[in-house]
């Protein structure tokens, strides 16, 4: 079991990253999936989610408006785009899925907002 981020790396202020969450070994179409982050220093903080069939999504209020979260149950993946990205937004993204009494976490991945 295993769920895999990609897609982090630099961004300018300003700009957007689209994450991705491959999921492996379960099933992933049984699962609410959720994404966090985690910046140097400070506790983890859940940013939002999406439902089983992607129909009801959710995103924290200090990034609505900015968080877009979609998942693909075909493709076995979840999505994170965040837009107008600023310094504070500096953090490892990590995706989380729950469901059928399990929970994943992937590793994470890092995204540097610099200019």
């Amino acid at each position: 079991v295993r769920l895999v981020e990609s897609g982090g790396g630099w961004v300018p202020p300003g700009g957007s990253v689209t994450l991705s969450c491959a999921a492996f070994g379960f099933q992933f179409s049984h699962h609410n999936f959720n994404w966090y982050r985690q910046a140097p220093g400070k506790e983890r903080e859940w940013l939002g989610g999406v439902s089983v069939t992607g129909d009801l999504t959710e995103c924290v209020d200090a990034v609505k408006g900015r968080c877009t979260i979609a998942r693909d149950n075909a493709k076995n993946m979840a999505f994170l785009q965040m837009d107008n990205m600023q310094f504070e937004d500096t953090a490892r993204y990590i995706c989380n899925s729950v469901g059928e009494g399990t929970e994943y976490w992937g590793q994470g991945t890092q995204v540097t907002v610099s200019s």
